[in-house]
């Protein structure tokens, strides 16, 4: 038997497949954040999407006690959602009172899961490094 069994390898070798699987997560992590929707990856915005998802319609008032949010806030955010075709408003009335209600759109449902498969691929390099 002459030779050395596949199975051992010297120091360098180890170092230098360490050294190449590094640089490999680092591209997938770096890619992952890269493509990562910026839009919903704001905190206020990615609480709104999120409310959404688990609920068919939110009011103005329900989802600004959800996030957290003022009222100028969470307008603006909501906002750049419903431009983008994230989210649709309805404003209405009830009696005098005007009635503002947001649902997810299906491409912000697309747009969430692409998020989150990105978000938990990101997780999963990070874990295996």
């Amino acid at each position: 038997m002459a030779g050395k069994s596949a199975a051992v390898r010297s120091p360098q070798e180890v170092k230098s497949v360490r050294h190449e699987l590094e640089a490999v997560r680092g591209r997938v992590a770096e890619e992952s954040t890269r493509s990562l929707d910026r839009l919903i990856h704001e905190r206020t915005r990615l609480g709104i999407i999120s409310a959404l998802a688990v609920n068919a319609t939110l009011s103005f008032n329900e989802l600004k006690k959800l996030v957290g949010a003022s009222d100028g806030n969470l307008s603006v955010h909501a906002r750049k959602l419903e431009d983008a075709g994230y989210i649709a408003c309805a404003k209405s009335f009830a009696g005098r009172m005007p009635k503002t209600e947001y649902r997810l759109t299906p491409s912000g449902r697309k747009a969430l899961q692409h998020y989150l498969d990105h978000m938990e691929a990101l997780i999963r390099v990070t874990r295996e490094g």
